[in-house]
């Protein structure tokens, strides 16, 4: 889960096009969703993993592309109950840096009732460039446990 797509996301309609962003070449390193392939073909692979993409917020008002931007009073979150009906298989949220897990524990966690509510909660280092003082190879290694995650057997 990331926080709120940033202005080139939004003119591309593409989850992380900013191409500082290393969210794409973690997801290539650890899944083969490299950037260097279409997006389509990136997203359907993360699929294949069972991994999905999607913003804690549904909209804010931000004025820039920075999370510090984004207008808290302005805050609507996505429809989590109803994403975890559809999609009752999953095992845990992962967020891209700390707004979108502060947000999700706020204003989304009070909201839920029933298995949801007690989802592991996985915040791994932001993959935007404004995240500078974590070089790549530190969010790789963190970024890690998605794959080591998908790889443990299902917990009985």
């Amino acid at each position: 889960m990331g926080s709120l797509p940033g202005r080139v996301s939004l003119s591309q309609a593409q989850y992380y096009a900013q191409p500082q962003n290393t969210f794409w070449r973690i997801m290539g390193a650890l899944f083969g969703a490299g950037p260097h392939l279409g997006y389509q073909t990136r997203l359907r692979i993360l699929q294949q993993r069972h991994l999905a993409v999607w913003d804690v917020c549904a909209s804010a008002r931000r004025f820039g592309s920075l999370d510090a931007a984004i207008d808290r009073k302005s805050l609507v979150v996505n429809d989590f109950a109803g994403f975890f009906v559809a999609h009752p298989r999953i095992e845990a949220v992962a967020f891209n840096g700390a707004m979108a897990a502060t947000v999700y524990v706020r204003s989304v966690l009070p909201t839920l009732a029933g298995p949801p509510s007690g989802l592991p909660l996985l915040r791994l280092p932001s993959t935007s460039p404004a995240h500078a003082s974590m070089n790549y190879a530190d969010k790789l290694t963190a970024w890690s446990m998605l794959r080591s995650r998908l790889a443990a057997p299902a917990p009985t």
